[in-house]
């Protein structure tokens, strides 16, 4: 494997974790006593004045303007997958979006039943229905080679479909005064892109540009800024098959500098929440906590035996159901996404936004202990050769070490059967 690959995929790892350690600093500002000055950091204003907006704080730039390219990463993520990787079957697509569809369904229901249907806190529903793939990444980093890869790929290509889902809900319950004369700029812009790709304009500084002016044209529309970055990419040159097409050269530019700096600082200027301040037991945090651990791991895990058991979509070889069943608990961490829907879903609340972040937070490290554990003590057995390459592109060394284990196991097999019995 070329340095550079390797390289890429040790720090691939490493924004999980980072993260992680993103949301821990918030936690600890905001219960300190720097937490005054941490908020009013956050509340600072400055650049020019923004259509809707005015004169935006720090706070909005991040959540509003930086997170679009976040999005604009799961889009060319997504469109890459759906059309030359794990997605690009109708065989393939079936379980992960069977799975997806239940996992999102489940805890939105779980979630109404909890807060008892109650106008004030029904718009939230849509809070613990997503898993955030940066920490599920880094949680499957720490297990190294414990996990199975196809449980890790399966894990991935759930999270990706989730992605697919939570922008469909934001760009379609999250909005708000829509501005005709706004969405029809907008929708020319994506037009003119579009007629880009369509007569073979590869260099990726027309994109970018118009990208800018696309979220420009979306902040004022009353549909979420953040859904031009998913639109921008389903614009850009896939080239199926070419190593280095405009959609995987951004892909690859932007990557870092999204995972190691946009997801982590959003993390800092979002998770900060003063723990004294709420309790769990509360309708609102209880209904978000509860979907994202009980659910999901109902929704997704369920809707897995459900379709193995009818043959609709039968669960991959080499996985065995605890192993499946610790990956369900993880699409519980719904850290990123969460965050970002709390704080749309209650936009003139800050005591609900707080509220749901402190749900967020219980629910996903819940999720996150208890996935991590049986996944770490589920011992491994034989794996996909194929799966274990592929993993190896995502999680590098921890597969290297995976196939030693594995190789060892099929050598004590071997020997074990070849060995003399007495008689």
């Amino acid at each position: 494997m070329a340095a550079g690959a390797h390289d890429l995929q040790k720090l691939e790892k490493l924004a999980g974790l980072l993260l992680m350690a993103a949301a821990g600093a918030a936690l600890l500002l905001a219960n300190s006593p720097l937490a005054h000055d941490y908020h009013a950091i956050l509340e600072t204003k400055f650049g020019p004045a923004m259509p809707r907006f005015g004169i935006m704080s720090v706070h909005y730039w991040i959540a509003d303007g930086l997170m679009a390219v976040f999005f604009l990463l799961v889009g060319l993520e997504v469109k890459r997958e759906w059309y030359d990787g794990r997605l690009s079957t109708p065989a393939e697509r079936r379980l992960p979006i069977i799975a997806a569809v239940a996992g999102m369904a489940v805890p939105a229901l779980i979630y109404l039943l909890i807060v008892g249907f109650d106008p004030a806190l029904v718009s939230g529903w849509a809070i613990p229905s997503a898993t955030d793939i940066a920490f599920a990444i880094g949680i499957l980093a720490l297990l190294g080679d414990r996990a199975n890869p196809t449980i890790k790929l399966l894990l991935v290509t759930i999270a990706i479909v989730d992605d697919i889902g939570a922008v469909v809900i934001i760009a379609l319950v999250y909005t708000s005064n829509l501005d005709g004369l706004a969405i029809a700029s907008a929708l020319g812009i994506l037009a003119v892109m579009g007629a880009m790709n369509m007569f073979g304009v590869r260099r990726l500084w027309p994109y970018l540009i118009a990208f800018a002016f696309l979220w420009y044209a979306m902040l004022a529309s009353g549909v979420h800024a953040t859904i031009a970055g998913v639109l921008a990419a389903l614009a850009i040159p896939l080239g199926r098959g070419e190593p280095h097409s405009p959609l995987k050269r951004l892909e690859h530019g932007i990557h870092p500098w999204v995972m190691f700096g946009i997801v982590p600082l959003f993390g800092l200027a979002s998770a900060g929440v003063e723990l004294g301040g709420f309790r769990i037991f509360e309708p609102l945090p209880l209904a978000i906590a509860a979907g994202l651990f009980i659910g999901k791991q109902a929704g997704v895990f369920g809707a897995i035996w459900l379709a193995d058991r009818t043959g609709l979509a039968p669960r991959p070889p080499y996985a065995r159901w605890l192993e499946l069943y610790g990956a369900s608990l993880l699409c519980g961490v719904g850290f990123t996404m969460s965050l970002f829907i709390g704080a749309l879903a209650f936009p003139t609340s800050p005591e609900a936004v707080e509220a749901a972040k402190i749900g967020t937070l219980a629910g996903s490290l819940f999720s996150a202990l208890a996935g991590w554990a049986i996944l770490r003590f589920t011992r491994p057995i034989l794996f996909s050769e194929e799966d274990a390459a592929e993993a190896r592109e995502i999680f590098g060394d921890d597969q290297y070490e995976m196939e030693r284990h594995r190789r060892e196991n099929v050598a004590a097999r071997i020997g074990a059967a070849n060995r003399p019995r007495n008689r």
